[in-house]
């Protein structure tokens, strides 16, 4: 429930991607917000206000002369609550008429005579994203204050192909989420590894260890919750960068010591995530291994470089958090190997609990002992990692 408390009024406007609207408020009622939803006209051409009543267990309002408010301040005294209004869609239409000021129906009004955030999500044809007034309208809003989600780029309902898709509800209460969230860490740069390496047998054959990346992306997204400026160092996952965090994508442990070192600058905390190989094969083959009639085969290995141990030893090296999962003996193998990096923080949990999960149970060790965070969603211990590791923080900067 990780918008608990907070109230938004969800706004509609009209255009096909409204219907995406009706899982935007289940998302974000799901999340414990109370959400309240004013509706223009044209949206309710697209959907129903009856469709939203139901997910959101509120009135909805279309009117802008509703008799429900006395002395006709409804697009005053809906919004005086409210901790932020977001429309989506929001159409060309609508853009414009926020940026000039104009109010002449509920929403717009509602939008006019704010006192609290305001957050866009764009849906129209590619042409009328592109055209020079929508894109002067969103740089004015941008220098207004208005935060726009999007426009995401794919196909539209109009059988074109570009940017002006509404990005999708998930997505969409991710941003929201996040907005909400303290920001411990503004002014940082947090590095992230994440997902497992691959290292070449030949062309078609690799070595590599079972890693999803949801663990390491759900650290990142938390980073970034929290303020931070995030670069994720991501291995080959099927999972989408988090909203705000830049990616940089590599396959082999090689390639990813080349990425960790390149980011490094000026960075003041590094969390290693990676499942990366601990060795790699001595001579990849340039051409496939037949099979032939053969009955086994031998692999020369060497070591992979060690990027957690390395970064730990630089000069100035940032504050370091590793991850360690263990099949066995927990507590013992992540004392053992948190001294062996040299770090401060490390992380670990039982690999056959965790692997491919969306769940996690995470026990972190420091100088002060283990602290176990309990089982839950990872994105619920990410925040606790991330959160640990800014009291952390605090107290070395005081000494």
């Amino acid at each position: 429930m990780t918008l608990k408390g907070k109230k938004i009024l969800l706004g509609l406007t009209g255009g096909v991607a409204a219907y995406k609207a009706a899982e935007l408020a289940r998302g974000l009622v799901k999340a414990g917000a109370d959400v309240r939803v004013a509706m223009t006209k044209s949206a309710t051409k697209f959907i129903t206000p009856t469709t939203l009543q139901a997910l959101t267990g509120q009135e909805v309002w279309t009117d802008l002369w509703d008799k429900r408010v006395p002395d006709a301040m409804g697009h005053i005294e809906l919004s005086r609550d409210r901790d932020l209004i977001i429309v989506a869609p929001a159409s060309a239409n609508f853009m414009a008429k926020v940026a000039q000021g104009l109010a002449d129906d509920l929403l717009s009004s509602l939008v006019l005579a704010r006192r609290c955030p305001l957050l866009l999500a764009p849906a129209m044809n590619v042409e009328m994203w592109q055209s020079a007034a929508t894109q002067r309208n969103a740089k004015t809003l941008a220098a207004d204050g208005v935060l726009l989600a999007g426009p995401a780029a794919g196909d539209q309902a109009c059988g074109e192909t570009g940017m002006g898709r509404m990005l999708e509800p998930g997505q969409i209460v991710a941003l929201v989420e996040s907005g909400f969230q303290p920001k411990p860490l503004a002014g940082r740069k947090v590095l992230v590894t994440a997902g497992p390496t691959e290292e070449a047998i030949d062309p078609v054959r690799v070595i590599t260890n079972s890693s999803s990346g949801k663990m390491g992306y759900a650290v990142a997204r938390a980073a970034r919750e929290a303020g931070a400026s995030v670069m994720l160092v991501s291995g080959p996952v099927a999972l989408a960068a988090p909203e705000g965090v830049k990616r940089v994508s590599v396959r082999s442990a090689a390639q990813m010591f080349d990425a960790v070192k390149a980011n490094l600058n000026g960075c003041s905390v590094f969390i290693s995530v990676a499942a990366v190989a601990d060795f790699r094969p001595k001579q990849a083959s340039k051409q496939k291994i037949k099979k032939g009639e053969r009955q086994s085969m031998m692999l020369e290995m060497e070591r992979n470089p060690d990027i957690l141990a390395w970064v730990a030893a630089q000069k100035k090296a940032p504050f370091c958090v590793g991850f360690a999962a263990e099949s066995e003996n927990l507590a013992r193998n992540a004392k053992e190997k948190r001294k062996k990096k040299g770090i401060p923080l490390l992380a670990a949990n039982l690999a056959q609990e965790a692997l491919g999960s969306d769940d996690n149970a995470i026990t972190l060790y420091d100088d002060r002992g283990a602290h176990a965070l309990g089982r839950g969603p990872k994105l619920e211990q990410a925040r606790k990692l991330v959160a640990h590791v800014v009291s952390m923080l605090k107290k070395q900067e005081k000494r």
